[in-house]
């Protein structure tokens, strides 16, 4: 028995897991939950479909951005695993690595109810054993082999669990999407173990295609953006006055500040967006001039005849030119736009997020330089303390907004998503240049991996230069290459090609030197044809 727990245990352990993706993970230890006295009814309503076991296998939350899907995500993971009934979690996020698309996501729903509910263990890892290739395989044979088939056979009485999927949208592949949204159907005839489904999303249209191929009986859906409007004001109120009054103790203002007048104006500019509440929020605690002159440029920001989204636009553009540009003249403020759209353009478009001395490296500029612009933004950007952590957007609106000039009004802040693709496909080659023959200095050609301290692998290889040799052709494709770009991929090929690969073996991305072979010669095929 011990012998078969052990290689349960080491088969479980094989589960690919994404880095991220659970509601607690360390990732996400700043990110809001709802306040106790917010988001009451909807989370109640929630918590009795839950209850409910004639109730429908999947709630489907669908609202716009901002409109706080993820804090309530959040909130009812927490809730549901303090009763010890949240069977597994997946938090999709765009351009944050693991959670960014669906590679990994059935193999992290297994591993984390392989620890929810021991007693798939056994199921889960026959699976394994019966399919040692069942990681690299599509989705639908994981989810009928590692999920489907361990659920209807666990010996178990019936019991309830709940999977939390959140941002369903920012997965990178619509049939994705739509095929998991067909495959998560299954789960409703369950029997012994019955798994529910709460799920968000934006209201995109590949969505609503995809639920509308599932039958009427799987789904109940709640249109978050449709609440009204009183209530959801209700409860940004709730939010400022509840968030705003340390301010008051901090920096000894009046007890009357803020005043009934001010958080009018306020939940008014908000429109029913949580996301410009918090928002607005981080940019009155972390102005450098105190809170009391930041409020003031919150509410001269825009004018209360504008649409939500313009409203938020109106913060995102005030923030920026105040922290930012702050009163400088007009050269610096040119200087100090440039080295913006280079820092945190290049953290909008990137594939990964990695911490800001890592950033400054790929960049290839001062580490100050970097950490001045990120701490200015803090309003926008969760930058940590511990500088060996990654550094990331709070919303992906922030991103949506500096992407599209029509919103971005200001020109010094849009973001040219090709022209930063481009740069960084330089910035990779620069770097991968650098790699050379035995780079980590084997002992021998037969030496394996698993036997190279990671630590040697980090110094030999570090991490923005590991990042430079998993995406620098996902840059030069997405960019706005030029001929001097394919003069460089040539001289790469006759250069850097075998020292590239050496470096992708030794990071344990050596798979993805065929796709990118493949795509090369479809590349310079193309190059040679039209030259």
């Amino acid at each position: 028995m011990v012998i078969q727990s052990q290689q349960q245990s080491t088969n479980i352990a094989k589960l690919p897991c994404a880095e991220g993706a659970a509601h607690n993970d360390w990732l996400r230890q700043h990110e809001d939950h709802c306040l106790k006295d917010t988001r009451v009814e909807l989370r109640k309503q929630i918590m009795d479909w839950y209850d409910d076991p004639n109730s429908k296998c999947i709630f489907w939350l669908n609202g716009m951005a901002g409109t706080g899907k993820s804090t309530i995500s959040r909130t009812i993971a927490q809730e549901l695993a303090e009763k010890k009934r949240l069977a597994a979690g997946f938090f999709f996020a765009r351009g944050k690595k693991d959670i960014s698309h669906s590679r990994m996501f059935f193999t992290t729903i297994a591993a984390q109810l392989a620890n929810s509910l021991p007693v798939l263990r056994t199921f889960i890892s026959h699976a394994i054993d019966n399919n040692p290739d069942i990681f690299k395989q599509g989705l639908r044979e994981q989810w009928n082999q590692l999920i489907l088939n361990p659920l209807k056979n666990a010996p178990t009485q019936s019991i309830q669990l709940v999977v939390v999927i959140d941002a369903l949208d920012e997965c990178d592949s619509m049939q994705d999407i739509q095929l998991i949204l067909l495959l998560l159907e299954e789960a409703k005839d369950l029997e012994t173990v019955r798994i529910k489904i709460f799920l968000t999303s934006r209201p995109e249209i590949p969505i609503f295609d995809g639920f509308r191929q599932l039958s009427g009986e799987a789904y109940q859906d709640f249109i978050l953006h449709n609440i009204a409007l009183d209530t959801v004001s209700a409860d940004i109120s709730t939010f400022f006055r509840q968030r705003l009054s340390p301010l008051k103790a901090k920096h000894g203002l009046g007890t009357a500040w803020p005043d009934e007048l001010i958080i009018a104006q306020l939940v008014e500019k908000a429109a029913g967006l949580f996301i410009y509440a918090a928002t607005t929020l981080r940019f009155i605690e972390d102005g450098i001039d105190g809170p009391e002159e930041q409020l003031s440029l919150v509410l001269s920001a825009t004018k209360s005849s504008l649409s939500a989204t313009e409203h938020l636009d109106g913060i995102y553009i005030t923030l920026l030119q105040h922290s930012v540009l702050g009163k400088r003249a007009s050269q610096e403020c040119e200087q100090l736009a440039g080295r913006f759209r280079q820092v945190v353009g290049s953290m909008v478009v990137m594939f990964n997020a990695m911490p800001a001395r890592n950033l400054a490296q790929l960049l290839q500029i001062p580490f100050k330089m970097v950490s001045r612009m990120l701490d200015s933004l803090r309003s926008v950007l969760n930058v940590p303390q511990n500088e060996s952590q990654p550094v990331r957007l709070f919303h992906l609106s922030f991103r949506d907004f500096l992407q599209d000039s029509q919103r971005c009004i200001d020109s010094r802040f849009h973001i040219d998503e090709k022209e930063r693709h481009a740069n960084l496909f330089r910035k990779c080659m620069s770097h991968i240049s650098q790699l050379q023959e035995n780079i980590c200095g084997l002992w021998g050609p037969g030496a394996l991996t698993t036997e190279i301290p990671n630590d040697t692998i980090q110094k030999c290889i570090p991490s923005y230069i590991q990042y430079a040799c998993r995406y620098w052709l996902d840059h030069w494709r997405l960019g706005n290459p030029v001929e001097e770009d394919i003069k460089t991929i040539r001289q790469f090929l006759e250069q850097d090609f075998l020292h590239w690969l050496e470096g992708l073996g030794l990071i344990g991305e050596i798979s993805n030197g065929a796709h990118v072979i493949t795509t090369l010669e479809e590349i310079l095929s193309v190059s040679c044809n039209t030259h």
